[in-house]
């Protein structure tokens, strides 16, 4: 029943701008911090972004950081993550990711999927 499908994933230029949207669903949305993670072919997955559950806090990979931007609308049930500027090694497969913390409970649920491809 728990549901977090990623959208807005395509080809993109070198430098150019993509958005991507994660829908939630089965879940208590605004209780959960939210996660954007990426996996290229033959490496590890690597946290991309991350924001809190109210939205007033975020973290960056150092990679990205000032070049991409996670946001959420907790009336939505929905993640974003615009990419800007982007480049080659950005390409991968990035997937959404929602956790929550209740004492000794973890709650880690995982999207499927959207490719990313950034080439001239």
């Amino acid at each position: 029943q728990v549901q977090l499908v990623e959208s807005g994933g395509g080809l993109v230029q070198p430098g150019g701008s993509l958005s991507l949207s994660c829908a939630a669903s089965g879940f208590t949305f605004s209780s959960y911090a939210m996660s954007w993670y990426r996996q290229a072919p033959g490496k590890e997955r690597e946290l991309v972004a991350r924001i809190t559950s109210t939205g007033r806090s975020t973290n960056y990979a150092d990679s990205v950081k000032g070049r991409f931007t996670i946001s959420r609308d907790n009336a939505k049930n929905t993640v974003y993550l615009q990419m800007n500027s982007l480049k080659p090694e950005d390409t991968a497969v990035y997937y959404c990711n929602a956790r929550r913390l209740v004492g000794p409970r973890e709650y880690d649920y995982w999207g499927q999927g959207t490719q990313v491809t950034v080439s001239s």
